[in-house]
């Protein structure tokens, strides 16, 4: 058993050499993939420089720098901005309006007018919608005294999840300067 260990190469991780057909699969995956490994056709992991499946070198050109990826973020951005435009456009109704009060159920208008920050007011609307939670399980009906029991234990549930809510939206928000 030791002499069969004699015989294996140290860099056990390099793949064994590929056929013909398999180099041929490799360029043609490679023309269809945006950046792929030369020698085993995975794909790279985003920001490797190094391929995970058979640890080759990525070559120098396709290694992405954070300049790059900014710019790929930011095209992507105005792409997926233009393409929700599109599909507003596609699905309203032609001569339909919007009533004037639809704009104070903005999440940002509603955020100015309560004053709240981000997560604060985000943990209000969990609050409310515990609260709503409980008052829908009223609404189940128990034919026995467990089943009462087990709604009155799930609408307590309901409120204490309201409660741990509303506590985070109070830890969440900052303190203002008139209060000091």
């Amino acid at each position: 058993m030791a002499e069969l260990a004699h015989g294996t190469q140290p860099e056990f991780w390099r793949p064994p050499v590929p056929s013909v057909e398999k180099e041929l699969a490799v360029q043609e995956t490679a023309t269809s993939m945006a950046q792929v490994c030369p020698g085993c056709g995975t794909e790279y992991l985003p920001g490797s420089r190094f391929c995970h499946s058979c640890g080759g070198k990525r070559p120098l050109g396709a290694v992405p720098t954070a300049k790059t990826d900014a710019g790929l973020m930011v095209r992507l951005r105005e792409q997926l901005t233009e393409a929700a435009r599109t599909t507003a456009s596609i699905f309203s109704l032609p001569g339909s309006k919007v009533p004037s009060w639809v704009h104070y159920l903005s999440f940002h208008e509603i955020k100015m007018r309560v004053g709240l920050p981000t997560a604060s007011l985000v943990a209000f609307f969990i609050g409310i919608g515990c609260i709503a939670g409980a008052l829908l399980v009223g609404l189940l009906t128990a034919k026995t005294l467990v089943d009462w029991q087990a709604i009155q234990f799930y609408r307590a549930e309901w409120l204490l999840a309201a409660t741990a809510s509303f506590t985070a939206g109070i830890l969440l928000k900052k303190p203002s300067d008139t209060n000091r």
